[in-house]
């Protein structure tokens, strides 16, 4: 059966977090050392975890943390807690700041295909939906690289009060674009999270959520895989 409608991932699928030099200039460590964007990147992903609750999240925060996507001031009080653990070893204040980073439109740079991706769908009339676990809108990243007028729905799971893996939001992001689950194709990262849009009656393709250098073409063989090849 023909794909009629494609749901697309945020993070590590469509974007990755890759703050450059110059957004991380000016903050530091607690020894007074600079900050660098690959250490920031090392301490975001030590907080990314698939399951559980990070190491350096205090204990009061654990159950919080499984709400920090339906909730933004959950999401930032867990998030900066963790950051502000001493392992890492961050001047004081810095949490806050990389916290407000993350949420950057800036701080968040496309796979090299995504653009290519988004405008093959918007070219062979399939409805995209961005379904993500995420506490904030996306919308301003996307619209910073133009790719805004390619989506037709955004799915956010803190404005939706559902999170993958339920399957009630792969259903809601269906219904969205008006398409059948059983004509739905969901395109993300997490074979656990993503991975559940065949629970929905959705077909599934994963993506590695490699550096965006390391990962050229990806989302447009996810496409062609399922006969989507303009």
């Amino acid at each position: 059966m023909a794909i009629r409608g494609v749901l697309l991932d945020f993070s590590g699928t469509l974007f990755r977090l890759e703050p450059s030099a110059r957004l991380v200039d000016g903050m530091a460590q607690r020894d007074g050392a600079p900050l660098d964007a690959d250490r920031y990147a090392e301490i975001l992903a030590l907080l990314t975890v698939p399951v559980g609750v990070p190491a350096h999240l205090p204990a009061d925060l654990h159950e919080a943390w499984h709400r920090r996507d339906l909730d933004p001031q959950v999401h930032r009080a867990a998030y900066e807690a963790s950051l502000a653990h001493p392992e890492f070893g961050l001047a004081e204040g810095m949490a806050a700041r990389l916290y407000d980073l993350m949420l950057s439109p800036e701080a968040w740079r496309p796979y090299p295909d995504a653009g290519d991706a988004l405008r093959l769908l918007k070219a062979e009339g399939i409805p995209v939906a961005v379904l993500s676990n995420i506490a904030w809108d996306l919308r301003p990243t996307f619209a910073r690289h133009g790719f805004d007028s390619l989506v037709d729905e955004f799915v956010l799971s803190y404005a939706e009060g559902l999170v993958k893996p339920d399957p009630k939001i792969f259903r809601l992001a269906c219904e969205r674009i008006d398409v059948a689950p059983t004509d739905a194709l969901m395109v993300g990262d997490s074979a656990k999270a993503d991975g559940a849009a065949v629970e929905a009656g959705c077909r599934f393709e994963r993506v590695e959520p490699q550096a965006t250098a390391n990962r050229p073409d990806a989302l447009l063989g996810a496409l062609r895989a399922h006969g989507i090849a303009g």
